[in-house]
């Protein structure tokens, strides 16, 4: 499986209340999270992501309250996948569940920029910026959480089994 698109890139300890703020959590409509996504740092975000694009950030990205409505607004906005030097363990844990592709890969989070073309393997862990001809080794996904993003989330993946 891979991904390809364009670089939304983010800092350190971006967390679920600027990913998703609190005020909007009163939808559990993903198509209405994902208009409200990122907001509070970046309000021309949800103008510019296509489908497909991937964020890259710094370290602890998804920190924060437990709310499973981050991950699924920045997928339901288009993002293919996210790229950081680490993530908080619980934003980790909901993006596995929800399908969306994480990569921890810290020379990649610091070395991309925002507007480079890149492509990510998933099979491997390989992350190639396409607009630097720069290729990093990002930690790729055990094969059964490869099955349960492929199922777009676990619900599905159980449903499937």
């Amino acid at each position: 499986m891979k991904a390809k698109g364009f670089v939304h890139k983010y800092g350190d300890n971006v967390d679920t209340d600027v990913i998703i703020p609190a005020r909007y959590l009163n939808s559990s409509d993903p198509a209405e999270l994902a208009k409200k996504c990122m907001e509070d740092i970046d309000k021309d975000f949800v103008n510019r992501v296509k489908k497909g694009d991937i964020m890259v950030a710094g370290k602890n990205f998804g920190c924060g309250s437990s709310r499973e409505h981050a991950p699924i607004a920045i997928k339901t906005a288009g993002i293919s996948c996210v790229i950081a030097e680490n993530f908080a363990r619980i934003f980790y844990r909901n993006a596995i569940n929800i399908g969306l592709p994480i990569i921890e890969c810290e020379e990649a989070s610091k070395e991309i920029e925002a507007g480079d073309e890149v492509e990510i393997d998933f099979d491997t862990g390989m992350i190639y910026d396409r607009t630097k001809n720069t290729e990093y080794k990002g930690q790729a996904f055990p094969e059964f959480m490869q099955k349960i993003i492929n199922s777009e989330g676990l619900i599905n993946y159980i449903n499937n089994q």
